[in-house]
């Protein structure tokens, strides 16, 4: 749970996988009249180190810290045995990528209602949601008891070996986006976080791309393949070199993003949405800032900056990619939507 980079061939298979019905391999009972709260707590998250534990005593809140994904698939089943009603994640966005992923066999479609409490370096998922950058989990629980909720889908993306394993989160980009978050790693080593992190992390990735020479790591292209599974179809390539890479891949699930920015227009549609710019053309880097808040035309599209909504892709990607902030290997993939997740907004 607390590692750097984590890779397919490291990820355990818990049990079997889950069903694809829909129905959870462990069915919580939940609904009492005192709501039964479990906590994934990271303590090396950014703003839990050196901090207690919120409500530790109270008899209805069961909180746990493990250490390892074996210790964090055994903590969920036991949630799920006991029937909690609400799944507090209080970390970060690598945190709450780790309980989706770790959790995906136990509780299939069927999840309790979540709380983040939004402990991390960046924390997306919290500007998404609309979470408040300190909420403290009285705050939360009270908004909880007023019913007030909001569904998201996370990424799903699996290995095409049909293993069942699979990895869950909400942003996932390759290319100058790999390289942005881990220039993004040095910004935060230098007290730089949330919102100003990733403004910090993308001037530097548009500055090395727009004024490097060939060659150059902020100009690699990274070979991608993209294939709706639907109609069969590749993605059309509109850029210039090689036609099997790609400048950048992102995708997500949000629908509101840090600084305010809009990169797929001023009303997203719900679901898996893509990004894709095929070739570090300069004037398209130039406009990089632009497009991320909402300009779009078809001159852009004409010359390999496009975006679009999709669901079961095939993404065969030739270098590391990032999910929420932790990179994992290059690969053959199928990338969709996971279930439907309710989260306990203000």
């Amino acid at each position: 749970m607390y590692g750097s980079i984590y890779e397919f061939e490291a990820l355990p298979v818990f049990g079997e996988p889950a069903r694809r019905d829909g129905r959870p391999v462990r069915p919580a009972r939940r609904g009492r009249a005192v709501p039964l709260v479990g906590i994934v707590r990271n303590p090396r998250s950014h703003r839990n180190k050196g901090v207690a534990p919120e409500m530790a005593d109270c008899s209805n809140i069961l909180t746990q810290t493990p250490g390892t994904r074996e210790e964090l698939h055994y903590t969920l089943a036991e949630f799920a045995r006991r029937g909690i009603d609400y799944l507090v994640v209080d970390g970060g966005d690598g945190t709450v990528r780790d309980v989706l992923s770790c959790g995906s066999d136990i509780f299939g479609d069927d999840w309790p209602t979540f709380i983040v409490l939004p402990k991390g370096k960046t924390n997306a998922l919290a500007v998404d949601l609309g979470l408040p950058t300190h909420w403290s989990l009285a705050e939360a629980l009270a908004a909880a008891q007023r019913r007030g909720t909001l569904s998201r889908r996370p990424l799903r993306i699996s290995p095409r070996d049909g293993s069942g394993r699979s990895v869950l989160g909400f942003v996932l980009g390759t290319g100058i986006f790999a390289r942005a978050t881990e220039a993004g790693q040095e910004v935060h080593r230098r007290g730089a976080f949330n919102s100003f992190a990733v403004g910090l992390s993308i001037l530097a990735a548009i500055i090395g791309a727009l004024f490097g020479r060939a060659g150059n790591i902020w100009r690699a292209t990274t070979p991608t393949r993209i294939v709706d599974r639907n109609s069969g179809r590749h993605l059309p390539y509109a850029g210039r070199g090689r036609s099997d890479e790609r400048f950048l891949t992102f995708a997500t699930t949000f629908e509101r993003f840090p600084l305010g920015a809009r990169p797929f227009g001023r009303n997203p549609a719900p679901g898996l949405k893509l990004a894709v710019i095929d070739s570090p053309v300069r004037w398209i880097v130039a406009l990089l800032p632009a497009i991320m808040f909402g300009l779009k035309g078809d001159f852009l599209t004409r010359n390999g900056a496009k975006r679009f909504a999709a669901n079961d892709l095939d993404l065969d990607i030739g270098g590391s990619f990032i999910l929420d902030g932790e990179a994992f290997p290059a690969g053959r993939y199928v990338l969709d939507e996971g279930p439907q997740i309710n989260f306990v907004v203000p």
